[in-house]
C-alpha cells in the first residue's frame, strides 16, 4: 500500500511544482496539462466558477496526480459539470489513485451538478471512466462519457 498519499484541493496551481507531470503527459502524446498551465496563467480557466474545483492527489510533497471539475463550457447547463485535465503519473497508475481522486471530485460535483460529462480518445481512458460508473455516449457536445449524478447513491 502507498504511504503518505493525500488529495489535496488545489487553490493556486501555480504554486506547485507540476512540469514533471507535464513532461511526461507530453512524453505520451497528451498536451492538456500545458493547456491547463497557459489557461491558468492567462486566468481563462482558473477553476473558480460556482461548483468548479481542481485537485490534486499528492505523495508527500510530490504532486502525483491532478484532476478537475468545469462548469461545462459547450453548454448553458449550468447543472452539466465537466472532468477536465485528469492525469495520474505513469508510476502510480493501477493502485487504485485515479479512482480515489476521480471519487473526490464527483463528490464535489454532486452538491453542484446533475451530470458530469468528460472527453476521452483513448482505450484505457474508455475502461477507466466505464469501469467507474461512465456511461460511453455522445448525447453531450464534445462528450465520449457522461455520469448522471441523480442516479447515484
Amino acid at each position: 500500500m502507498l504511504q503518505d498519499i493525500q488529495i489535496k484541493k488545489i487553490e493556486d496551481l501555480l504554486k506547485h511544482e507540476i512540469n514533471h507531470l507535464v513532461e511526461e503527459s507530453k512524453e505520451e502524446g497528451f498536451n492538456f496539462l500545458l493547456k491547463l498551465i497557459n489557461e491558468y496563467e492567462c486566468k481563462r480557466n482558473m477553476f473558480s466558477k460556482t461548483g468548479e474545483c481542481l485537485y490534486g492527489i499528492f505523495r508527500g510533497d510530490t504532486l502525483i496526480g491532478i484532476g478537475g471539475l468545469n462548469q461545462d463550457p459547450y453548454t448553458k447547463d449550468k447543472k452539466i459539470g465537466r472532468l477536465r485535465r485528469f492525469y495520474i503519473a505513469k508510476d502510480y497508475r493501477q493502485k487504485g489513485l485515479g479512482r480515489l481522486l476521480l471519487g473526490r471530485i464527483i463528490s464535489d460535483a454532486k452538491k453542484y451538478f446533475t451530470i458530469v460529462v468528460l472527453h476521452t480518445d483513448t482505450e484505457q481512458g474508455d475502461k477507466f471512466y466505464t469501469s467507474s460508473g461512465f456511461v460511453k455516449g455522445t448525447m453531450y457536445v464534445a462528450t465520449s462519457h457522461y455520469l448522471n449524478l441523480d442516479k447515484r447513491m
